[in-house]
C-alpha cells in the first residue's frame, strides 16, 4: 500500500504491475500452463509457470507474475508491420482494412513476409536480422502481401510457443489486433490449439484494476477460434516460414553477397 499525489489530491496505490504482467492477470492466467498473447505494435506471449523460478528455455525470458512466475516471449514487430505497409509503402489504408484484403485472396500466393524491421525478438534475438518479402511473382498483389503480413504475426507467436517446454492448452488473446478474425483463425490453425479472444481487448487495464481491487478479473470471452486445418498443412506452412526466416537472419559470412 502506498500513496501518490495527483493534481493536488493524495490517492492510495493498491496495486502496480508491468503491462504484460497486468494483461496476464487480467486474462485470468493464474495457474501453471495458462497463457496469453497480447497483439499490439509488438506481440507478447506470457505463460504462467506457478512457483517455478528456474532459468527460462533458450530464447525466452523468465518474468514475475502477480502470483508466481511466467515465461515470456517478445515479438518485436506485430501490428507495426501493418503500420509500415500503410506508412512506408502506402499499400494499406489502415489496419482495419487488412482483414478484408487478406480474405479477398485464398492464399498468399507463395509470398512470405518476415517483418524483421527492427531485428528479431524471441526466440531468436537477432538484432542484425533484416526484413524480407519472399516469393513475389508478376501475379503478386497488395492483398497477398497484406495476408502474408498477418500470417507473419501468427508465425512469430508460433515460434515463441514452439520454444516453450509445453504449449498452453488454450491461448487467450487480447490487444488491438485480436479483433482481426483472420489473424486469430490463422493463429489457431498454426498452433493447433484453441484461441480465446477476450471480450475486453484492453486486458492490461482490466488486470491492473483487478489487482488494485484485490481479486481476479471475471473474464468474458468475445470469440473462440478452433483449428480448421490439418497438422500436415500447418507443418507445411510452418516450414515455408522457417525457410524465409533463415534468410532474414544475420548471415555475417555472406553479408557482402547479393
Amino acid at each position: 500500500m502506498a500513496e501518490a499525489l495527483l493534481l493536488g489530491a493524495r490517492l492510495p496505490i493498491k496495486g502496480i504491475a508491468g503491462d504484460q504482467q497486468a494483461a496476464l492477470y487480467g486474462q485470468g492466467c493464474h495457474a501453471p500452463g495458462a497463457g496469453k498473447a497480447t497483439y499490439g505494435t509488438g506481440t507478447f506471449v506470457l505463460v504462467h509457470t506457478g512457483d517455478d523460478s528456474s532459468p527460462p528455455p533458450h530464447g525466452l525470458l523468465k518474468t514475475a507474475a502477480v502470483d508466481g512466475y511466467a515465461l515470456e516471449g517478445a515479438v518485436l514487430v506485430g501490428g507495426a508491420a501493418l503500420q509500415w505497409l500503410r506508412d512506408g509503402l502506402g499499400v494499406l489504408a489502415g489496419p482495419a482494412e487488412s482483414e478484408s484484403l487478406a480474405t479477398s485472396v485464398d492464399s498468399t500466393g507463395g509470398v512470405v513476409f518476415v517483418p524483421a524491421l527492427a531485428g528479431l525478438g524471441s526466440p531468436w534475438w537477432d538484432a542484425g536480422a533484416r526484413g524480407l518479402i519472399a516469393g513475389i511473382t508478376r501475379g503478386t498483389t497488395r492483398a497477398h502481401v497484406v495476408r502474408a503480413a498477418l500470417e507473419a504475426i501468427a508465425h512469430q507467436v508460433a515460434d515463441v510457443v514452439d520454444a516453450l517446454p509445453e504449449p498452453p492448452a488454450v491461448l487467450r488473446a487480447d490487444g488491438g489486433a485480436s479483433a482481426n478474425a483472420f489473424l486469430m483463425q490463422v493463429q489457431a490453425d498454426l498452433l493447433g490449439i484453441t484461441v480465446e479472444v477476450a471480450a475486453e481487448r484492453e486486458t492490461t487495464a482490466l488486470g491492473a484494476a483487478s489487482l488494485a481491487a484485490g481479486h481476479g478479473a471475471q473474464i468474458a470471452i468475445g470469440a473462440v477460434y478452433e483449428p480448421l486445418v490439418g497438422r500436415a498443412e500447418a507443418a507445411e506452412r510452418r516450414a515455408e516460414w522457417r525457410t524465409a526466416l533463415e534468410r532474414a537472419k544475420t548471415d555475417r559470412s555472406s553479408s557482402s553477397h547479393f
